[in-house]
């Protein structure tokens, strides 16, 4: 019955509503609004992530507006219920009724705000076990409550929570708000929501005002003002999504200064929440950094340069390149222009330089692959050389080949490897050639004509 989170505090088993049904048409997409992207994440996953993170024992969303995009999107590892009619916040909690037992705590959140912290959700449930609340708000002070619900106190304690359409002249000049974060006693809201009314200005099923419904019952409501009332930003459109996105990358840059690595330009470096970077890294203005990427010490990184998923050593820099699910060792110079495309696994003391691709590719320690040079499905042994603009021709039009290239070859510039094809330890090709056939160990192969042949007047 009772469950145990990290501080130690014992408190009924806890459960999260997460709203997300609603259409977000000021956000003016076919999207829905919850899986538009904060960093590289849909919004809603950082509310999912902070429900996780302080051990709800489980998490139901209630979706509405294109709910098969979203559930597919989310998997299947939550529970759902679906809203067929946007008719509020209390209706949409009243399509989890069957969510809702006795003896639990119910915790709802929404998700458009991705700024939310499980510390404060935390604070939250702390507050609301402790004061054994029925009910328990986060309210917030705002210079400009225009638009918000506000919170009227009576005599200092929780009155009601008026709707901003719905307020009087009096009501509308109070700075309280209500953040729309709520934990509540799972009878007190159950029963609350069986005597809910659309009574109101806009027709609708208010969840707020299931909290003057518990008080009037003789039930304790409390009240948690929060200290930093950015974590409540509801993302409604575009621009508070640039809005939110700011908060998160100046949160997320402040974090990974904090452990000691330098970002010499933070307005312009975008680093994921997952990202995980070592001490005395420099990255440099104009980085995207994302998904489940790690990056090891005394690496430079910058300027420009994209990494998704993908893993790097100590020691390596990175120029003007693009990284997609990919490793890279260390002592390994990239860059400039280089890209590396997903399943590229680059060892120690190589250099990937200008205007090179990889693809689904081994290049082991030492190999050198200096510029205009494509490597596509091979195998590439240590200290091999590839000389400009080199290709490994691994399509045929239906199936994919693979090139073995192995230790200490030479590849000569502008040489052509139609796959599958192998290149001995220590074999060259000659400038020019295009090698169709495999090229013993130790030996030299050249495909060309046996005599230049000049055709004279031949353009006129």
């Amino acid at each position: 019955m009772f469950h145990k989170i990290k501080r130690g505090v014992y408190m009924n088993k806890l459960k999260v509503i997460i709203l997300a049904g609603g259409q977000g048409t000021r956000m003016k997409s076919k999207m829905p609004k919850v899986l538009h992207k904060v960093l590289d994440r849909a919004m809603i996953d950082y509310v999912i992530e902070a429900s996780k993170e302080i051990k709800a024992d489980d998490i139901m969303v209630i979706v509405g507006h294109q709910s098969a995009m979203v559930k597919s999107v989310l998997g299947s590892d939550l529970k759902y219920a679906y809203q067929k009619e946007q008719l509020g916040t209390g209706h949409a909690v009243m399509q989890a009724v069957d969510f809702i037992e006795d003896d639990e705590n119910i915790l709802i959140l929404y998700g458009d705000t991705p700024l939310i912290k499980p510390q404060t959700l935390n604070k939250l449930i702390d507050i609301h076990t402790k004061e054994k609340n029925y009910a328990t708000v986060i309210s917030s002070f705002v210079d400009n409550p225009t638009g918000y619900g506000r919170i009227v106190r009576e005599n200092g304690i929780f009155n009601k929570i008026v709707e901003q359409k719905d307020t009087t002249e009096e009501q509308a000049k109070i700075k309280e708000i209500n953040t729309g974060v709520y934990i509540f006693n799972s009878k007190a809201l159950k029963n609350s929501l069986n005597n809910l009314s659309n009574d109101n200005a806009q027709k609708e099923y208010y969840l707020t005002d299931t909290l003057e419904i518990i008080k009037n019952t003789g039930n304790k409501i409390g009240i948690m003002i929060a200290s930093d009332n950015e974590e409540f930003l509801g993302v409604n459109s575009k621009s508070e999504l640039a809005i939110a996105n700011k908060i998160m990358r100046n949160r997320i840059n402040k974090a990974h200064m904090d452990n000691g690595i330098t970002i010499e330009d933070p307005d312009n470096t975008y680093i994921g929440k997952d990202v995980v970077i070592k001490e005395d890294t420099v990255i440099l203005p104009g980085c995207i950094i994302e998904g489940k990427t790690t990056i090891g010490t005394d690496c430079i990184i910058g300027p420009n340069v994209r990494i998704t998923s993908s893993s790097i050593s100590d020691c390596v820099n990175i120029t003007s390149s693009t990284i997609l699910s990919s490793s890279v060792d260390s002592y390994t110079n990239i860059g400039p222009y280089a890209y590396l495309r997903p399943n590229s696994k680059i060892g120690k003391h190589v250099k990937i330089g200008d205007f090179v691709e990889i693809k689904n590719s081994s290049i082991d320690d030492g190999t050198k692959v200096s510029h205009l040079t494509y490597v596509g499905d091979s195998t590439v042994g240590k200290n091999v050389n590839f000389g400009c603009g080199t290709v490994t021709v691994n399509y045929d039009g239906k199936n994919k080949h693979r090139t073995i290239i192995e230790d200490d070859a030479f590849i000569g510039c502008n040489t052509n490897l139609i796959a599958p094809v192998n290149i001995g330890k220590n074999a060259s090709t000659g400038a020019g050639s295009t090698i169709t056939k495999d090229v013993p160990e130790n030996s030299l192969a050249i495909s060309r004509v046996k005599e230049q042949i000049n055709k004279i007047d031949y353009n006129k």
